[in-house]
Formats: C-alpha cells, structure tokens, sequence
C-alpha cells in the first residue's frame, strides 16, 4: 500500500489556493456581460439551447478528454459523454483506495457555486467582451474543481489512515453526521480562511488600480468558507462511503 504524503498533499493545496485567487482575478478584469450566460445567445450557428459559456467548458472539455485530463483523479469533467482519451495515459501510483474516481463529483455544486460568485467580483454592466470573460471562467472552474477534488480524495485517505476503526465503524453504520464531524477541524478551516484572505490581498498589493480591477478579499474568504471548505468535505464524506465498500489492502 502507498503512504500519502501529508506534507506534499498540503503543499499542492496551499498552491492551488494561488492558482484559483489569480484565477477569479483575472475573471473581474471584465464585467459580468449577463449574454454570455444566456442560452440561445453563443452567436453559434443554429445553436438554441447552451449558452456561450456552456459551449466554451463542452468544448474544452471535449479537447481535455482527448488528451487525458481525466484519467487523472481528482480532474472531474462537469460534462458527461465526452470522447476517450487518444494518447496512452500514464500515471503513477497513488494511494487512493476507490477505482471509480467519478464517485466522487461534485462539478454541478461547484458550477452553480462559482456562476453566483461571478457577480460578487466582476462590475456590473456590459463589456462586450464575452469570449475573454468565458475563458477565463472556465479555466476558474476547472482550477476551484481540482482543488476541491483532490482534497476530497487525498484527505479523505489521509484522514482515514489516522484512525480506521473509528472511521471504518462510521462507514460501515452508513453514519454521515459521525464523519462529518471526525472530518471538522474549526482550528485548521480558520487558518485556511486567514492564509487565503491574506493571500487575495498580498497577491494584488502592487496592482496599479486606475488600470487593474482588483478583488475584495472577504469575498474570496467567503466563498472559499461557504463552499470549497464545505464542498471539500462533502467530497471527503461521499470518497470515505465508498471507500468502504473495499478491503483494506
């Protein structure tokens, strides 16, 4: 059985923190431009159900598949039906005990988390600008997705590991209320909340703002504590259940 790296699995969560911060920062450099959310508005030829912005995350999602994005496991497509990979995929090992990573999907939670988001960071109005304001939402959510996944399964193992008779007795009761409260640590989650609003603020601090748009950080630490931390968790919850439907190696 592999050991997970405690030390790196935080350190690849702090970084994706940085990632998703410059991620909603470039986001708000365009107004909210409410069109490109609109179905039936892409300017697609004889396209009348998705919006732009559902067009641009299929068909970025349908270039990912092809290249193996989602091989990788906590890389979660938030669209079903999209080709299989056309390169050979090769991962290393990794001490994640459930082999259908896609048990654990929570990209329509993320999805609506992230589009009620937008309007707390961009500036109200009409730009024009749609395709930039797409891109950069879809690369947003594939970064707050990743992190939320990879800390659902990670985590979730480690935490398993430190104590698997009493995490393997709440599984096996199917008791939810009991895991979610071994996974609660306030004491970590206020820390995570601190170092992120910090992080919002030093990473804009030598923004020049009468030519950069910058972010109020209590937001971005407010969602991080609305959603990614509760999200995270209910990942940990849905990643422990079906954990244990297999031996322990």
């Amino acid at each position: 059985m592999i050991t997970p790296d405690l030390d790196k699995i935080a350190t690849d969560l702090e970084g994706l923190e940085e990632t998703i911060i410059a991620r909603l920062i470039d986001r708000a450099q365009f107004r909210r431009n409410p069109p490109a959310y609109r179905p039936g508005e892409s300017g697609f030829m004889g396209e009348k159900d998705l919006s732009l912005f559902a067009l641009r995350l299929k068909f970025q999602e349908e270039m990912d598949a092809c290249f193996g994005r989602f091989a990788v496991p906590e890389e979660r497509p938030f669209n079903a039906n999209l080709p299989d990979t056309r390169r050979m995929v090769r991962l290393p090992d990794n001490c994640l005990q459930v082999t259908d990573y896609n048990v654990v999907n929570l990209t329509g939670k993320i999805l609506d988390s992230y589009l009620d988001l937008v309007p707390r960071i961009c500036a109200a109005g009409d730009d024009a600008q749609y395709g930039s304001s797409v891109e950069h939402d879809v690369y947003t959510i594939q970064s707050i997705s990743r992190r939320i996944h990879y800390g659902a399964l990670y985590v979730g193992e480690i935490k398993y590991l430190s104590d698997p008779e009493t995490y393997g007795n709440a599984i096996d009761a199917g008791d939810v209320d009991t895991l979610e409260a071994l996974l609660t640590r306030p004491s970590v989650e206020q820390r995570i909340l601190k170092r992120v609003e910090e992080k919002v603020a030093v990473l804009q601090s030598a923004a020049k703002i009468d030519t950069r748009i910058t972010i109020d950080p209590e937001v971005v630490r407010a969602y991080y504590a609305a959603y990614i931390i509760p999200l995270t968790k209910e990942g940990e919850i849905l990643y422990l259940i079906n954990r244990g439907k297999l031996p322990d190696p």
